[in-house]
């Protein structure tokens, strides 16, 4: 069954948040103020924080830019993940993505039909690796973004939790690109 084993230390991650919109910007950028509010509240530490519009090869550069730091372990967007065509996060995270975390998607979908109902059919959350970092994206409404928090990511990004979790595997997410 899933728990917390307090012999464990908790273990900080370094989070980037990114907030894909094209109308918000830093001063009415709640979901991400959201995100922020989380991670740092459950102890991790926000590694760095911007704002794009809804253009494909502009996020996906972003990502990349973001995998490419070592001082970054997780990216989590927000916005974009709808249906519209001028949501395209999702295409722009499958473009960066080496692995997709398949389950991430079914999971949200999954808490969020105990909330919003059928509504819930038009999210496309998602989750991959690249790089050596964790890779999600989030609707852009503080609801989701708070329940893929508490419903997984704060479960996932705790090193205390059992029987497994991200963080214990996260030196191994780039082994195949040291390998000879």
């Amino acid at each position: 069954m899933s728990r917390i084993d307090d012999s464990r230390d908790f273990v900080p991650v370094r989070i980037a948040v990114l907030t894909v919109s094209d109308t918000r910007g830093p001063q009415d950028d709640r979901s991400g103020d959201t995100l922020v509010d989380l991670l740092q509240g459950a102890g991790h530490i926000l590694a760095a924080r911007a704002i794009l519009r809804d253009e494909r090869d502009a996020i996906a550069a972003r990502l990349r830019e973001w995998c490419a730091d070592p001082g970054i372990d997780v990216v989590i967007s927000t916005g974009g993940t709808g249906l519209t065509g001028r949501d395209v996060t999702v295409e722009a995270h499958r473009d960066v993505y080496e692995k997709e975390i398949d389950a991430f998607g079914t999971i949200f979908t999954h808490i969020s039909l105990g909330k919003i109902g059928t509504s819930a059919v038009q999210s496309r959350a998602c989750g991959g690796v690249a790089n050596g970092t964790y890779l999600f994206a989030l609707p852009g409404s503080t609801g989701a973004c708070r329940d893929a928090w508490e419903g997984i990511l704060a479960r996932q990004l705790d090193y205390r939790h059992m029987p497994c979790n991200f963080v214990e595997i996260l030196p191994r997410l780039d082994e195949h690109l040291r390998r000879k």
